[in-house]
């Protein structure tokens, strides 16, 4: 068990039974990550965010994985790892409490000294014998490797900060910011490449719609951005790009994609907003079109057209797109985008994703825009649209309970 880490799981009142019954922890796909890091060894815990009772402690039987046992908790649960208890199971009450003053953050990674100190914990709760143990070197009884002292706040906070960065975030809202193109310590695409996508919008986009495995196309491919995420994440990936810059993207038009009918699980398309940014020199690309000519939206539908054609019925497609402010002039490029777009696709949701790194966005270009009276781009589109299924959708009386507010509450009367 070398090596071996710790992880805290969640369950319901209405899980926990299920989860203690068949010694199976699992979660949904939103948090596939979290189990799929979990290795045969690793030290587990299993925390009811209803009752806020935490138990423990377990040992992971297996790796995590996809439907170990595909019918528990009639499926809601698919991603799982067998795990075992070390000795008797224990439990603590006013857990999150306790996790606090533990200086640990149930919801993030753990780091040794955070998995020692819960570890001990537990520990103190068994006889004189695991007493001793977990005073003196419970973690190496359970990992083979000496108990280090705690390490400083600040160090803590540092690994912590390290073991966070690995992955992004799964967004909740639908404004999205990043303060960098990547994450993790391997680069996703070329920082220096005009208009690269940052790395977390794919990322966010491939764990919401789509399993391990998966195919994801970007026929706009760019320095591959795309490539890079899908290949950490597990996903097949083909890219192309008209002009490709490494040999694992396959020149092709974008126009004419050379894939089957409803093959394709995700599509996204970062797609030039006009002729503002000089990608290459091949005479076909149309980013050299101006967003202000109809030709560069009808160029734009017949990439939208094979999107359609290779996606598979009910996937989705993420297309990046901005507006444009030329010599005093405004298009709404993003609108025209999305009015092509709705000719073939049903709306997922739209995503305002922030402009960082761009070239304007510096003191300069902030005096200008103030001085001359006008706006710099501060935000992309993020379009999410869905490939109609076919078969009617079956949709039950909606009921939706609002919370009206007296809009007049807190005012003072007048008399």
């Amino acid at each position: 068990m070398e090596g071996a880490k710790a992880h805290i799981f969640v369950c319901t009142n209405k899980t926990e039974h299920e989860c203690l019954q068949r010694m199976l922890f699992g979660t949904s796909k939103l948090y596939a990550d979290d189990v799929l890091a979990t290795k045969l060894g690793d030290i587990l815990f299993l925390l009811n965010t209803d009752s806020n009772v935490l138990y423990g402690v377990f040992r992971a039987k297996s790796d995590g994985r996809q439907n170990i046992v595909p019918e528990a908790w009639k499926g809601k649960y698919p991603y799982q790892v067998e795990v075992e208890p070390l000795r008797n199971i224990q439990s603590i009450n006013n857990a999150k409490n306790i996790l606090q003053k533990l200086g640990i953050e149930w919801h993030k990674p753990l780091s040794d000294s955070m998995s020692k100190r819960l570890l001990t914990f537990f520990l103190s709760k068994e006889s004189e014998y695991l007493k001793q143990a977990a005073e003196n070197k419970a973690w190496g009884l359970l990992t083979s490797e000496k108990v280090h002292n705690d390490q400083s706040s600040a160090a803590e906070s540092k690994v912590i900060s390290e073991l966070e960065e690995e992955k992004p975030q799964l967004e909740a809202t639908t404004l999205w910011d990043y303060p960098r193109q990547s994450y993790g310590k391997t680069p996703k695409g070329d920082n220096k490449y005009p208009g690269v996508t940052p790395a977390f919008i794919i990322w966010n986009l491939i764990q919401r719609y789509t399993e391990p495995g998966d195919l994801v196309l970007d026929p706009m491919a760019g320095s591959g951005t795309t490539l890079d995420v899908c290949k950490e994440e597990g996903r097949r990936c083909i890219c192309y790009d008209i002009a490709p810059i490494r040999p694992d993207i396959i020149q092709n038009d974008s126009r004419k994609i050379p894939l089957e009918d409803n093959s394709v699980d995700m599509i996204f398309v970062d797609s030039p907003y006009g002729d503002n940014i000089r990608y290459n020199d091949h005479p076909d690309c149309i980013g050299k079109i101006s967003s202000e000519t109809n030709t560069f939206y009808e160029e734009l539908e017949k990439v939208i057209r094979e999107c359609h054609r290779v996606l598979k019925p009910g996937k989705v497609i993420g297309w990046l797109i901005g507006d444009q402010w030329v010599k005093k002039k405004f298009t709404p490029v993003g609108f025209n985008v999305y009015q092509r777009l709705s000719k073939y696709f049903e709306t997922v949701d739209i995503v305002c994703v922030v402009r960082r790194g761009q070239a304007s966005h510096t003191a300069l270009w902030y005096n200008r825009a103030r001085r001359f009276n006008f706006f710099l781009r501060g935000f992309k589109y993020l379009f999410i649209m869905r490939k109609p299924s076919g078969k009617p959708v079956k949709l039950g009386k909606r009921t939706v309970k609002w919370a009206y507010y007296d809009r007049d509450r807190g005012r003072a009367s007048s008399s």
